[in-house]
C-alpha cells in the first residue's frame, strides 16, 4: 500500500511505501491541547515513511515528541522513537481505504465528546487496539 500527504500549506508533505496501522482515536489531553480535539491517527513502520521539507518538532514528553508544520501549524505526527511513527490520518490525500478500529485513552476525553460507535474503547493506551 502506498500512500501520501501533506499539511494544508504544502510545505511538508510524505509518502508511505509500506502497510498502515489502520485508524485509532486517541482522547489523551496532549492529543485534544495539539488538534483542538480528539486526533485520528494511523501509523506505519518509521523505514517505510519519506518526509519532504522540515517539519519542526516538539518534545511533547519524555516518551514522545510531535511533528508539525511551521509555516502553517498542521498536525502532522507522533513519534514515539519506537519502530513507528504515527501520522494524523486527516493529513492523507486519500484515505477511502481505512477504517477506524478503536478509541484510546478515553478517561481523558473532552465532556462534550460522546462516543457513539461500537469500537473498542481503552481508559488509556491499550496495545491490542494500537498494535497491527
Amino acid at each position: 500500500m502506498s500512500k501520501t500527504g501533506s499539511c494544508l500549506c504544502g510545505a511538508i508533505t510524505y509518502a508511505v511505501s509500506g502497510p498502515l496501522r489502520h485508524v485509532v482515536y486517541c482522547h489523551c489531553e496532549q492529543c485534544r491541547k495539539t488538534s483542538g480535539n480528539f486526533v485520528a491517527a494511523i501509523s506505519a513502520r518509521r523505514t517505510s515513511v519519506q518526509i519532504s521539507g522540515k517539519p519542526q518538532w516538539y518534545k511533547s514528553s519524555k516518551a514522545a515528541r510531535r511533528g508539525f508544520c511551521p509555516t502553517c501549524g498542521g498536525n502532522l505526527f507522533w513519534d514515539g522513537q519506537g519502530e513507528n511513527i504515527s501520522i494524523m490520518a486527516g493529513t492523507l490525500n486519500s484515505s477511502a481505504d481505512l477504517l477506524a478500529i478503536g478509541h484510546i485513552f478515553v478517561a481523558d476525553k473532552a465532556g462534550y465528546v460522546q462516543i457513539c460507535d461500537e469500537l473498542p474503547q481503552a481508559e488509556q493506551n491499550e496495545p491490542m487496539i494500537t498494535k497491527w
